[in-house]
């Protein structure tokens, strides 16, 4: 028999991403393609049906897009992949579509379902069907059920006489190989109106690739519910492919790979680089790495193959309050590697955070003499979230207040405030930090050196140096 095409239409929904009230300078610094949806998208066109995108973070404000295309395309299904914070606007979709498009199925999943499914499913009735964890398996079997028969399907949740029911999770996960390339060419001016973050590449276009899925870590800021604590990967010659695909058919040529974990497995990175090296592409990339899993002789490997730059996960600069929230906290040996990353003739971006549960105005100081003390290229501050579905989440109100309001839920709001704080306080230190960071004359020689190492962003700083100039302006009145 054969099988029957169907139509999906996926929507990656709008998050706040900014601290409410003010201009959304994230989406101006970097707007990340959502993978996971191109992914789904050319799993089930391979499998004989038919999906389309629509990005409403890269396009805001175009809703009249989807009921367009809703109305001359009628789709079957309309799928939702959600963040916390982005969670809300896909149930104000997800509202209207019932209303105006009853016959349409919608279903959900992304990391926010995947932490707390049940009690979505429970007080969301304009969700139809639910998927924890990966989504390619169970969203193919709702489509090709037209969601029946879905008794047992791992990771699909539904309602049965008003009742929901959760699927067990799959025990078994398949080979990411077998997976074909992301479906990029389904997002709307992609790749020139998908920017990657300023000052964090040498040329463009560019764009992010993810090659492999999982962390074995379990530090208390991060959620593991989709992928959970396994670690698995494409093989360097799919890597390589999925590069070489980018570049003839899009003209990429930066990739930013936004693992976890990319080097974990060093034989896999070994082995790419000395490919990659000898497709002579002409492509460079960046990559994010636990500072536990670099060595010299893998960074010249780096460097030789492309490598522009490294990303750390440090989290603070604090001994204590690291150790309580991350493993092998050992500032130490963070400093040394960055000093190899340098050395390797790399740029490195260090990744931190503040009002983790714990902090104290020592542990400010402590973080911020650290901060300053390190031959960093790039830095980034997030403000603590406690997501659904990290370990820190489920203890989270007995270390301080927390304002469980999901359209803030970005870490760009401090929405949890430690013993010991005022939200105001911890805004201070926050706008304090970037501001001893970034007056130093040599780092702001350093960015001059970008005018030839990355012309495109100074271009796109220049364009945008109005809105950059409000946000300093702002921040300086807060100060006041």
């Amino acid at each position: 028999m054969a099988r029957r095409c169907r139509k999906i239409l996926l929507i990656h929904p709008l998050g706040v991403n900014w601290v409410s009230g003010e201009k959304d300078m994230a989406r101006i610094a970097n707007i990340m393609p959502p993978i996971g949806l191109c992914s789904l998208a050319s799993w089930v066109e391979s499998k004989g049906h038919r999906a389309d995108i629509h990005d409403c973070y890269a396009h805001p404000g175009d809703d009249h897009r989807i009921d367009h295309y809703l109305r001359t395309e009628s789709p079957q299904f309309v799928g939702f992949t959600t963040t916390t914070s982005s969670f809300p606007d896909a149930v104000r979709i997800a509202a209207h579509i019932k209303k105006n498009y009853p016959r349409i199925k919608t279903i959900f999943g992304g990391v926010h379902l995947s932490a707390v499914p049940e009690r979505i499913m429970r007080e969301y009735r304009q969700i139809d069907y639910g998927v924890v964890g990966e989504g390619e398996e169970p969203l193919l079997a709702i489509m090709e059920s037209n969601g029946a028969a879905l008794d047992g399907v791992p990771g699909v949740l539904y309602r049965n006489a008003g009742e929901v029911v959760v699927n067990d999770l799959a025990k078994t996960r398949f080979d990411l190989d077998t997976l074909p390339f992301p479906a990029y060419e389904k997002l709307h001016g992609f790749p020139n109106e998908y920017p990657l973050p300023i000052f964090n590449y040498p040329k463009a276009p560019g764009t992010s690739v993810v090659s492999s899925r999982g962390c074995y870590y379990q530090c208390s800021y991060c959620d593991r519910s989709v992928f959970g604590q396994s670690f698995r990967y494409n093989s360097p010659d799919y890597m390589i492919d999925l590069m070489r695909y980018l570049k003839k058919r899009f003209r990429i040529r930066h990739v930013n790979f936004y693992d976890d974990l990319f080097t974990f497995k060093r034989k896999r990175v070994e082995t790419f680089c000395q490919k990659l090296a000898a497709a002579d592409l002409k492509m460079t990339y960046n990559c994010a790495a636990r500072a536990e899993h670099i060595d010299r002789d893998l960074l010249r490997l780096l460097k030789q193959s492309g490598c522009w730059m490294v990303s750390l996960g440090i989290e603070t600069g604090d001994p204590e309050l690291l150790s309580r929230h991350r493993s092998c906290a050992d500032l130490e040996m963070i400093r040394e590697r960055i000093h190899w990353i340098r050395q390797a003739g790399l740029r490195v971006k260090g990744l931190f955070m503040m009002g983790l549960p714990g902090e104290t105005e020592k542990s400010i100081d402590r973080s911020l003499k650290y901060v300053l003390s390190l031959p960093l290229s790039d830095f980034n501050l997030a403000k603590f979230t406690p997501f659904p579905g990290s370990p820190a989440y489920e203890t989270i109100r007995e270390h301080g207040e927390f304002d469980e309001t999901w359209e803030l839920m970005n870490c760009l709001n401090f929405v949890f405030v430690p013993h010991g704080f005022t939200k105001d306080q911890l805004d201070e230190h926050y706008r304090n930090f970037y501001t001893q960071y970034f007056r130093r004359p040599l780092l702001l020689a350093s960015y001059l050196t970008m005018l030839w190492q990355s012309p495109d962003s100074w271009i796109r700083f220049v364009k945008n140096f109005r809105d950059f100039w409000a946000v300093k302006r702002a921040y300086a009145a807060k100060r006041a």
